[in-house]
């Protein structure tokens, strides 16, 4: 037996048949629209003005995550996060063995040397 799977595309803004998916973003958060080829030109008329004063930006790589006030973990080498937790341990504030070391603690230990 044949089995015939048709996907289509039905334009977000008025319903007829849509060429594709758009994707574009603002402010940090990515869209995704389906529009047809002439939706799609009215958006890209749209924000012609402000793409041509715009500046291009390189996307990451990677996963963003937050940043606490100590900064990035990867800075401290292998011999300082040993001597970290085992100050944190002398002092009684809760380190893991492995892994990475909670800002509050890493704080603590600064304002401490």
């Amino acid at each position: 037996m044949a089995k015939r799977i048709v996907e289509s595309f039905i334009d977000d803004i008025d319903g007829s048949e849509a060429d594709g998916t758009t994707s574009f973003a603002l402010d940090g958060t990515n869209y995704e629209i389906d529009l047809s080829g002439e939706n799609r030109e009215k958006l890209e008329k749209a924000l012609a003005p402000f793409i041509t004063k715009a500046r291009a930006v390189r996307a990451e790589r990677g996963v963003r995550g937050r940043r606490g006030a100590a900064g990035p973990a990867r800075g401290i080498s292998r011999e300082k996060s040993t001597e970290i937790r085992q100050w944190a341990r002398t002092h009684g504030l809760p380190v893991s063995e492995r892994g990475r070391i909670a800002a509050s603690v890493l704080k603590q230990y600064e304002a401490a040397h």
